[in-house]
């Protein structure tokens, strides 16, 4: 059978949207419309993105969207209208709800419905952990949905000298993020442990840094305009790697410093837990007293091999790569 041709779909290139076309690449003819995150834009704007797909769709076999917005909306109605296939993986943000936070697609009514018009007509949903998996199923009913999970190129995010007493986390830094990310509960952690060296990696959006940095105690480090290579290095001289997020479909960064044998502390929220799995410490969200506690042990365990163990067995991208070509395949069939 030859080698379908694929129409891939985002509303921004991600690092892990990004590592998914480059794979696919390896394998297929692939064609690619990045509509820039958009979430209404001008009529122009709404017809080119229409046309851009329509054009898309009439030349490819299948199409492939990362994050059921309006991109995968638009593909799956026009895939199904001339009988192509379409592939579409949830991100998190699109099946989540969370009002005491203001968080998440569902909240708009109208992005509600097109989820589901998505998530019911597609012809494979994949979900990025068993998690999201439920959220999905919770919203609508999908024809056919998988668990693939997010991949990490070990090769790259691996070990590399010796490890330093350095508490780490990573994330775009936004008034919105400092309470879905918990950057609060990092920051008082830190006051609690003033000799140790708490760092926050992410590009500031919207001058919410200003905002932390006046309620950071000194040992918070704030690195505002990061590089790839830095991110790196950083998970290699890190010790401990903290995600206290409110909720996570996932968590890139807290497999990628897995990876580097960073020894893991998370919240028992969203799928932060299953990613973690035996191999950290899981702490309750927005608990300060038990964030400190489990970090202190973290700085002294020995945890970090397996973690990376862990991430290499479940998480790595070979193993996404060969799921991702697996479900294509049937999906041609």
């Amino acid at each position: 059978m030859p080698r379908p041709e694929i129409l891939f779909l985002t509303s921004s290139l991600s690092s892990f949207a990004e590592g998914d076309l480059r794979m696919l690449r390896e394998t297929y003819p692939v064609r690619e419309v990045v509509t820039g995150g958009s979430p209404a834009g001008s009529l122009t704007e709404k017809f080119s993105l229409g046309l851009a797909i329509l054009s898309g769709v009439l030349r490819t076999d299948l199409t492939f969207s990362w994050f059921a917005h309006n991109h995968a909306y638009l593909a799956v109605m026009v895939a199904r209208l001339l009988g192509k296939k379409s592939l579409v993986v949830v991100g998190g943000y699109e099946v989540a709800r969370e009002p005491e936070i203001g968080y998440g697609a569902l909240l708009d009514p109208e992005m509600g419905k097109k989820v589901r018009y998505v998530i019911e007509n597609a012809d494979c949903i994949l979900a990025v952990s068993e998690f999201s998996k439920r959220e999905i199923v919770a919203v609508a009913g999908p024809r056919r949905i998988e668990t693939v999970y997010n991949g990490v190129d070990t090769s790259v995010f691996s070990p590399g000298g010796p490890k330093e007493n350095i508490i780490l986390t990573v994330c775009n830094v936004s008034t919105e993020n400092i309470v879905v990310k918990g950057l609060d509960t990092f920051i008082d952690a830190a006051r609690h442990l003033p000799e140790v060296r708490f760092v926050l990696f992410g590009r500031d959006l919207d001058g919410a840094l200003n905002t932390l940095n006046l309620d950071a105690p000194p040992n918070v480090e704030f690195v505002p305009s990061p590089s790839e290579g830095e991110l790196l290095q950083w998970y290699r001289r890190t010790k401990v790697y903290c995600q206290l997020s409110y909720r996570e479909s996932f968590g890139v960064a807290l497999a990628e410093a897995m990876s580097c044998e960073c020894v893991p502390v998370v919240t028992d929220r969203g799928a932060l837990s299953e990613v973690v799995g035996g191999v950290g410490f899981v702490v309750p969200y927005g608990d300060t007293r038990a964030t400190v506690d489990a970090i202190s042990r973290a700085l002294t365990s020995d945890m970090g091999p397996v973690a990376r163990e862990r991430v290499r067995d479940i998480f790595s991208v070979e193993r996404r790569g060969k799921e991702l070509r697996r479900i294509i395949a049937t999906l041609q069939s």
